[in-house]
């Protein structure tokens, strides 16, 4: 399948001569190769050639479909945004003309500092997904699937819309926050707002180097992006969120060598403990996934938070996939265990407060949306 260059005519099919609506017309195209002619924001991200359906997507053209900002390097500071949508017609529609016009407003603020690298991802949550968008939706979209074993409890709470804000500075996360809310404030409520922050070299509250296994450049787009499985979407991904806050003085009345047991890596080095000496439960180790010999990866961004005023020390987990299992198969061995009972350890110090599965459609999909789609 050929690929084409927004805003241009394709030989002998002007973009004129389509049958698009006034919004579609950015997608008629000429040939590209490689990254050229790309925004900087989407180069070396990847690139999915589909005729897409669905969310008033052209189906005329042989379109680029542009993932999100999934995949980008770490950041300093995040904020993790969660509403849900006022039911009613005229909320509906002020959402969806807000998709098409957020990737403007980001460009709005990020301009204040470029070499920021301010991004957001916005997700969407099964219930309100049909009401937005209608038909077709994501074949694997559905509600946030609790668990429950013993005395641990994986919550599910209610989230129509998540908006992950990064940056290397928290002035511009909180900026873009506040102009998407002034954007969409009446039409809905906030459900959850956590602000986090990179901790010295990369470690959770817990003292611990956080991510260290995440997939990086082709395997994190491979890992993290829906392809050609379901056409009408990709360029997507699944997004799990989970708040967990810690019992940090419990868990610092443990022994550095227990804690290191329990996460399976050296607390200071972080390097992983030999296979002799990791036990079973170690969370490192409940949370490989394999399928036909082969480990299958999530894409991680974790990030600190808290009020230590309020004895609040907490992980926000963020975690992106192109298929929801693989995420759900994790969490169903450190709630539950593999096999039942061998479940992660971390658990007894570690609680989940939030619980929610959502849907980032592609930047191709979001930027079509109007009030009337």
């Amino acid at each position: 399948m050929v690929c084409w260059r927004f805003g241009e005519d394709r030989p002998g099919n002007p973009a004129k001569n389509l049958n698009t609506p006034p919004r579609q017309k950015r997608y008629a195209a000429k040939p590209i190769s490689g990254n050229r002619g790309l925004p900087r924001s989407f180069r070396g991200i990847g690139i999915f050639c589909a005729v897409t359906a669905g969310m008033d997507t052209p189906k005329e053209l042989n379109e680029i479909v542009l993932p999100q900002t999934v995949v980008g390097p770490l950041t300093r500071a995040a904020i993790f945004l969660v509403v849900c949508v006022r039911p009613g017609e005229d909320n509906y529609a002020a959402v969806r003309s807000f998709c098409g016009d957020l990737a403007g407003l980001v460009r709005a603020v990020e301009f204040r500092d470029v070499e920021a690298g301010l991004t957001c991802v916005v997700g969407f949550g099964s219930e309100v997904w049909d009401k937005l968008f209608g038909s077709p939706r994501p074949a694997e979209l559905h509600p946030f699937r609790e668990i429950r074993a013993e005395g641990r409890h994986a919550v599910s709470t209610p989230g129509d819309m998540l908006f992950h804000i990064r940056a290397k500075r928290i002035d511009l996360c909180f900026e873009l926050a506040a102009q998407i809310m002034d954007a969409i404030g009446e039409a809905v409520a906030v459900a959850d707002e956590v602000h986090g922050f990179r901790y010295f070299d990369d470690r959770d509250v817990i003292g611990f180097v956080d991510g260290t296994e995440n997939p990086r450049g082709g395997a994190a787009r491979e890992a993290a992006i829906v392809g050609d499985e379901d056409p009408p979407f990709a360029g997507g991904s699944y997004v799990i969120v989970q708040k967990y806050l810690h019992d940090l003085k419990g868990w610092n009345a443990l022994p550095v060598e227990t804690q290191e047991r329990i996460i399976g890596r050296k607390k200071l080095s972080d390097i992983e403990l030999k296979d002799a000496e990791k036990p079973p439960y170690a969370h490192n180790a409940l949370t490989v996934i394999e399928e036909n010999g082969k480990e299958i990866k999530i894409l991680r961004d974790n990030m600190p938070f808290g009020r230590p005023g309020y004895g609040e020390f907490g992980t926000y987990f963020i975690g992106y996939s192109r298929t929801p299992r693989i995420t759900e198969a994790m969490l169903q061995n450190m709630f539950v265990g593999r096999p039942p009972g061998n479940y992660d350890r971390l658990l007894d110090f570690s609680k989940p407060v939030t619980g929610s599965l959502f849907f980032a459609p592609s930047a191709t999909l979001l930027d079509s949306q109007s009030a009337d789609s």
